[in-house]
């Protein structure tokens, strides 16, 4: 790839969002995209979060990956100050075990898309795959990234069920 730019954004609301987000990250470095890690909150960085938005796509990044917890609203939030892709990781952790995130990130207003991805760790790996199924449009490395990446899951989806004994059947 010819940039070192950061292709992808990826922000959370919180330093304690940070073990939830490490598997989004791992993902993009293990398919080589160049990615920044900030945090961010819609509620107690609103200015930093909306400048970082609006300026996101002049410094080069292609699409940005918002984790939160709680209400959430960080995803919504920067989707609000950019046309660039935003996908949204709900983080399960309040109370309510995610439902609130979940509900938050992607009960967007018309208009206002956020791309949505499971709750949690899961959801974390899955925006990185999905940031990078995007970027694979315009960049013939990351698609031999992503197809590289799909083939390794369908051969340790294959080898578990390879090991099986008779007996486990």
């Amino acid at each position: 790839m010819d940039t070192d730019k950061p292709l992808v954004g990826v922000i959370m609301g919180s330093a304690s969002d940070a073990g939830v987000m490490k598997g989004c990250v791992d993902v993009l470095k293990e398919m080589k995209i160049p990615s920044e890690v900030k945090i961010l909150s819609a509620h107690r960085t609103p200015e930093q979060t909306r400048e970082y938005a609006a300026t996101a796509a002049k410094r080069g990044v292609q699409v940005i990956i918002a984790g939160a917890g709680w209400a959430a609203h960080l995803a919504g939030a920067v989707a609000a100050q950019t046309t660039l892709p935003v996908i949204g990781i709900p983080i399960d952790s309040s109370p309510l075990n995610g439902m609130d995130a979940l509900l938050s990130t992607v009960q967007m207003p018309s208009g206002i898309p956020v791309a949505t991805v499971a709750l949690g760790k899961g959801g974390a790996k899955n925006a990185a795959v999905l940031a990078a199924q995007i970027l694979a449009l315009k960049y013939p490395p990351i698609e031999e990234e992503v197809s590289r990446y799909r083939k390794a899951l369908t051969l340790a989806a294959s080898e578990r069920i390879d090991s099986w004994d008779d007996k486990e059947r």
